[in-house]
C-alpha cells in the first residue's frame, strides 16, 4: 500500500491580525527548528511548542510539517526577491554593465540572507510532491531579468532574450547557491564583492556586444 502524500497547502487563511500572528510564529518556529535540528527531526508537535501554540491550533492552518515547510520556502522566496525587485528598480536605467552588477551583487546578497536555512531547504527538504515544484530562486527572477534584457536589447549580441535570461538566472543561481552550501568562505563580508564582480564579468561577457566589450 503507498503512503499517503502529505497535504502541502495551508487549511485556512489566516484574516485576522490575531491569526496572521500565530501563522508567522508558527513559521518563524518551523524555520528555527529547521536550522537547529534539520528536516527529519522537525515535527508538528516541536514545532506548535517552539511556537508557543497549540496543536490544535497548528491544525487549524497547517495540515502538516511539508505544509510549513512550504511556507518557509515561500517566505524566504519573498525576502530573496524584495531584495531583488528593489536592485531593478536600480538597474533598469543604467548602462548593460553597471545594472548587470546591480543585479548580479542583490542575487549574492539575497542568497546571503539566512545561509544557514538556505543550506537547510536545499540538502535536506525532500523533492517530492508539492515540494518538488517551489523553488528557493523564484521563477520572477527570470520575469526580472528577461525585462532588464529587453531594456538593453541594442547592447546585446543574443537575439533570444528568454533562452539568454535562463543562461544568466541559471548561472548566477548556481554559483551562488554552491557559495551557499560549499564555499561559505567567500561570501564573508571580505570577499563576497569579489565573488559579485567576478560573476558580473562573467554574465557581461555573456551577453555584451563585442564592439563594446573594450569600452
Amino acid at each position: 500500500m503507498l503512503a499517503r502524500k502529505p497535504q502541502t497547502t495551508p487549511r485556512k487563511i489566516a484574516s485576522q491580525a490575531r491569526a496572521h500572528a500565530t501563522v508567522d510564529a508558527l513559521v518563524e518556529a518551523t524555520a528555527r527548528i529547521l536550522v537547529r535540528d534539520g528536516f527529519d527531526r522537525a515535527s508538528t508537535n516541536r514545532i506548535a511548542e517552539a511556537a508557543g501554540v497549540s496543536i490544535g491550533s497548528l491544525y487549524q492552518y497547517f495540515p502538516s510539517k511539508e505544509s510549513l515547510v512550504v511556507a518557509v520556502i515561500e517566505r524566504h522566496n519573498r525576502d530573496l526577491m524584495t531584495i531583488v525587485n528593489a536592485a531593478f528598480v536600480d538597474a533598469k536605467d543604467k548602462p548593460l554593465k553597471e545594472g548587470l552588477a546591480l543585479l548580479v551583487a542583490a542575487a549574492i546578497d539575497g542568497h546571503r540572507v539566512d545561509p544557514a536555512l538556505h543550506r537547510v531547504l536545499a540538502e535536506q527538504t525532500p523533492r517530492s510532491g508539492a515540494l518538488a515544484n517551489v523553488e528557493l530562486f523564484q521563477r520572477d527572477a527570470y520575469g526580472i531579468f528577461r525585462s532588464y534584457l529587453e531594456e538593453h536589447r541594442d547592447e546585446l549580441h543574443i537575439e533570444d532574450l528568454d533562452l539568454a535570461a535562463f543562461v544568466c538566472v541559471t548561472s548566477i543561481e548556481a554559483l551562488t547557491h554552491t557559495a551557499v552550501i560549499h564555499r561559505p568562505d567567500i561570501l564573508v563580508e571580505e570577499r563576497v564583492d569579489q565573488l559579485s564582480e567576478e560573476t558580473s564579468r562573467l554574465i557581461f561577457g555573456y551577453l555584451c556586444r563585442p564592439d563594446r566589450l573594450i569600452r
